[in-house]
């Protein structure tokens, strides 16, 4: 059976979410395009790119989908005990293009990676236009772990993370929900539920609420101020 999705290379061309398929879950449509206006609709709309070389850009809005509730979500003890026993300095937009590069580096348990070129250098842009942060974990003054992400309004939208260094990619995370938590933000997605992120405290959302989230949330104005390149080790407590 032939599945017919619209396609879409302009922002006002994004259907109504609730309108995706249910087989493949979440599917909106497809397009050739993957410029700074669609992503930033797309996030606007809670919509999200993933495809595979060769593919064309598909265009997400799963049901359910996982979150964290910043308020709500800590890191566990063992993690705290790491934090507090391993000199890691952690820093907000500092080098983004190098988090984005290693999350697209293909190793034993991701042997193919769906972060393209393509769309390494579409993040990257919208990196520079203030919407795209990254969080990063140095030891020794090296880069072992980090994510990368989208933010609109008092929502923060979570792309991929990596770590070299054991938990590293967990301790990006926890930062980043300290971070959002401090500055009002209600809501951390990531796409789509699996068992590591459950195991880390994501929670499934339906898309009836996460709709209604970003509805609310989506036009609250943020300081640019916030999204300055900063070292914030020490400006939260564990």
């Amino acid at each position: 059976m032939t599945i017919e999705i619209p396609l879409i290379e302009h922002p006002s061309q994004f259907p109504d979410p609730n309108q995706a398929l249910t087989e493949p879950n979440g599917l909106l449509g497809y397009g050739y395009l993957l410029s700074n206006e669609l992503l930033i609709k797309a996030y606007y709309e809670g919509i999200f790119p993933w495809f595979n070389p060769g593919e064309p850009v598909f265009w997400w809005s799963p049901d359910p989908r996982a979150a964290f509730d910043p308020k709500t979500t800590t890191p566990s003890k063992s993690l705290r005990k790491k934090l507090r026993q391993t000199p890691f300095v952690i820093k907000v937009n500092a080098q983004f293009e190098q988090v984005i590069d290693e999350c697209a580096k293909a190793t034993s348990k991701r042997p193919e990676t769906w972060i393209t070129p393509e769309m390494r250098l579409a993040y990257r842009q919208l990196h520079q236009h203030g919407y795209a942060h990254s969080f990063e974990v140095y030891q020794d003054q090296q880069l072992v772990g980090g994510l990368y992400g989208v933010a609109h309004g008092a929502l923060f939208f979570g792309e991929s993370m990596f770590h070299i260094a054991t938990d590293a990619s967990k301790i990006a995370l926890f930062y980043l929900l300290a971070f959002t938590r401090h500055h009002g933000f209600q809501l951390v997605d990531c796409q789509l539920p699996n068992p590591h992120l459950k195991s880390l405290g994501a929670k499934e959302v339906s898309r009836k609420d996460f709709l209604s989230y970003l509805y609310q949330y989506r036009d609250v104005e943020m300081p640019a101020s916030i999204w300055q390149t900063q070292d914030i080790t020490h400006n939260f407590l564990f």
